[in-house]
């Protein structure tokens, strides 16, 4: 039997490259921090974020949706910056994922499901294109994990068998 090489690493970003982006905990966080009742505002997020992290809405509609749909005594450019605040990197992981690809000549993808304003800044931010030679983020894509249109098209773009692919997901 013949082995197939890996050629590529597919990485997820919430969890393995940098902490989640607007999680649980962080919306949590969130409520108690500017003072809104967390389980209306959960109640508000379910159906709208499945289509801001598919890219049909834009974080200003989504928080237009959740937060900011009666008056709030802080501004949408305050909320926005709590949130990208709660991304941190996972250093170890990016530092790991940098040598992989050196080491082993390997192509590196992100795989994910954000909304398009947090991968942008996270991308940025953490300096990821350093790192990372593709991103297949539902946003951008218009679908989202576990719908198996993503990872094929995570396949075609990197043209490799799944064989030849090592996934790291949180």
């Amino acid at each position: 039997m013949t082995s197939i090489p890996i050629t590529s690493l597919f990485l997820d970003v919430g969890g393995v490259l940098l902490t989640n982006g607007w999680d649980r905990d962080a919306r949590k966080q969130a409520a108690e921090t500017f003072g809104l009742d967390y389980a209306e505002m959960d109640e508000r997020h379910h159906p709208t974020f499945d289509p801001y992290e598919e890219g049909k809405l834009s974080l200003d509609e989504y928080l237009n949706r959740v937060v900011f749909y009666r008056e709030q005594p802080f501004s949408p450019e305050e909320f926005k910056a709590f949130m990208f605040a709660q991304s941190k990197p996972h250093l170890e992981m990016i530092d790991l994922a940098r040598n992989l690809k050196v080491q082993y000549n390997l192509q590196v993808a992100v795989v994910s499901n954000e909304g398009r304003e947090l991968t942008v800044y996270r991308i940025q931010e953490f300096g990821l294109r350093e790192v990372v030679d593709f991103c297949i983020v539902s946003c951008f894509v218009h679908c989202r994990k576990p719908d198996a249109d993503i990872y094929r098209l995570a396949l075609d773009i990197a043209q490799v068998l799944p064989a030849q692919v090592a996934y790291v997901e949180d």
